[in-house]
């Protein structure tokens, strides 16, 4: 049975809001999934996935149509409201359940060790707190349940990464919706107490110009499978 949430309608105003580059993001993550090969990436990100997922921060629904058929069910996060409109419309042409809802990664609106599988595709970037929004991914994540990551953020020489903080504390957060290129995502689920698996890094575009959203890394951790999960 396919899950959609009618909780969308009934938010009278997000805790994220980012229409313009909201509109923009819509416009070229589409045209990234050829120009930049993004679909072969979230192929590959979403492989052997199984049973009950969560995605934070799903954007536009762009993953949705790669989710295997061994995935039960995608309960989808998305605060954004422009980009949960049109993760809702993508939802409805996906052949796995997908349910669509409002919420912050920071708080997520789901019960504790609910999941066998979360995914976090270019959201670490852009989340107010990185900590907390990987504590609750922990904390919906059942004992032993896996985390497929695709993030950018640190990378290159001295240079590019004194260009990444430089543009983090000036203009580029304030003009691509709260987003930074200097994090560490790979660092970050680390220090969450994540086992980090196989990951590699990506560079975005592989030929042409690096640019500082170009270090990326894509692979898998798990919550440690003990009692409680803490």
């Amino acid at each position: 049975m396919r899950l959609l949430s009618t909780r969308s309608a009934q938010v009278a105003r997000s805790p994220v809001s980012h229409p313009v580059f909201a509109r923009y993001y819509a416009r070229a993550s589409v045209s990234a999934e050829t120009r930049l090969g993004m679909a072969g990436v979230r192929e590959r990100l979403l492989t052997g996935l199984s049973g009950r997922v969560i995605e934070v921060g799903a954007g536009n629904g762009l993953n949705f149509r790669h989710y295997p058929g061994t995935v039960a069910e995608v309960v989808a996060i998305e605060p954004e409201p422009l980009l949960r409109k049109l993760a809702l419309e993508a939802a409805l042409r996906c052949e796995v359940p997908v349910d669509v809802v409002p919420g912050a990664a920071e708080a997520l609106p789901v019960k504790s060790e609910a999941f066998d599988a979360a995914v976090l595709s270019l959201v670490l970037c852009s989340v107010r707190d990185v900590a907390r929004a990987l504590s609750e991914v922990r904390r919906v994540l059942r004992p032993g349940g896996e985390v497929r990551f695709f993030e950018h953020g640190r990378g290159g020489g001295r240079a590019m990464t004194l260009t990444q903080r430089t543009l983090d504390r000036t203009v580029w957060p304030a003009l691509t919706g709260g987003c930074h290129v200097s994090r560490e995502p790979v660092a970050a689920l680390r220090a969450a107490g994540f086992a980090l698996g196989p990951h590699r890094r990506v560079l975005l575009p592989d030929k042409g110009p690096v640019l500082p959203t170009s270090y990326c890394a894509l692979g898998v951790a798990w919550r440690p499978d003990e009692p409680g999960g803490r």
